[in-house]
């Protein structure tokens, strides 16, 4: 199934898409099911948002790819160490069409496209066979990092942080089979980016634990799976596709703020 956020004619709620229409959904389905009001509107006519805005936190999975087929072949379980990751605040979260907007601080901004998981549940400790039925949904996700600040600091938190760089969606996917994954990242129509589920380190069942070993995963939490390949830069005036197989493509425009 998949689910959308949109507006429309000053409302903004959420739908089932089918084919070309999407079926009008009484409420927040995370939260109040999947009872519709029984009215459908063309896909044309209505504006997709960013399908979740997290309630507490975006965590984003580093370094999750092996470079190469050889790379993975090489490596031994024990070689692989436990995942990392960094944290990404809420209102870095903007939908499908929405700006990407470099921040007068930097000169060097990176985009990479990723798949995110959309926590359904309070999870807490959840071992690796359980972890998930923790998930909700999958969507598509863009990780904007201002890589000279990142320089600059020694971490990643003020680079990964501003408004916009976090675009999500154009759907969640409730379905999506992560073991399938085909990524594709274009800057301009000029693909710089892609991968597949067969160079993950580690499962997503095994992100979800140990991030759930950390700290409380709420119901619409967003994890960001990490970037295949290599991020690249961007200037104003670009145009950034994400495409995943099954999910949709995420389109952002790039604005000088």
């Amino acid at each position: 199934m998949k689910i959308a956020r949109f507006s429309a004619e000053g409302l903004i709620a959420f739908g089932i898409i089918d084919d070309d229409e999407i079926v009008v959904l009484k409420g927040d389905p995370m939260f109040a099911g999947y009872d519709t009001t029984g009215q459908r509107l063309a896909l044309r006519d209505v504006k997709l948002l960013a399908p979740v805005i997290p309630r507490s936190k975006i965590v984003g999975m580093a370094w999750s790819y092996f470079a190469d087929a050889a790379e993975r072949s090489a490596a031994t379980t024990g070689s692989l160490g436990e995942p990392r990751f960094f944290l990404k605040p809420n209102t870095c979260v903007v939908g499908p069409g929405d700006p990407i907007t470099l921040p007068a601080s930097s000169e060097n901004v990176h985009v990479e496209g990723e798949l995110a998981i959309v926590i359904g549940k309070i999870t807490k400790n959840v071992s690796v066979a359980d972890a998930e039925d923790s998930i909700w949904g999958y969507t598509v996700a863009n990780d904007v990092t201002a890589r000279d600040l990142q320089e600059r600091d020694g971490h990643l938190t003020r680079a990964k942080s501003f408004d916009s760089f976090c675009p999500l969606g154009p759907v969640i996917d409730t379905d999506y089979d992560w073991t399938t994954l085909t990524i594709e990242s274009r800057i301009n129509g000029e693909v710089f980016q892609n991968g597949n589920a067969t160079l993950l380190k580690h499962t997503i069942a095994e992100m979800i634990s140990f991030v759930s070993s950390v700290f409380t995963l709420l119901p619409g939490d967003v994890i960001l799976t990490g970037a295949p390949d290599r991020s690249a830069p961007v200037v104003d005036g670009d145009a950034v596709q994400v495409e995943i197989a099954g999910i949709g493509v995420l389109a952002n425009p790039v604005r000088r703020g």
